[in-house]
């Protein structure tokens, strides 16, 4: 049985994932690397509410950033993501 510390860090992972336009967010990463206002076209949101929750995936270390220019790209930080986002995909579909 894990400590409660890492009972709590996997509850507010979980937390994350649970917030629908987060889970938009991922799912649209999970294809490419998009800018902010590629995303929020995407989304038919404003640039605001996407910036604002790509800042909480970025403070949960699922999203990061790399700069080109004045455009900064968002990505899935790494393959563990993709995972869990998968199997939530398959679990729902089963």
């Amino acid at each position: 049985m894990p400590n409660d510390s890492a009972i709590k860090d996997m509850a507010d992972l979980f937390k994350i994932f649970g917030d629908y336009t987060r889970l938009r967010i991922l799912f649209a990463l999970f294809q490419k690397e998009i800018c902010v206002r590629d995303l929020a076209e995407a989304l038919n949101m404003t640039q605001s509410a996407v910036s604002h929750q790509l800042k909480i995936l970025k403070q949960s270390k699922l999203v990061d950033s790399r700069r080109e220019g004045k455009t900064v790209f968002y990505y899935l930080i790494d393959d563990h993501v993709r995972t869990i986002i998968a199997q939530g995909r398959e679990h729902i579909e089963e």
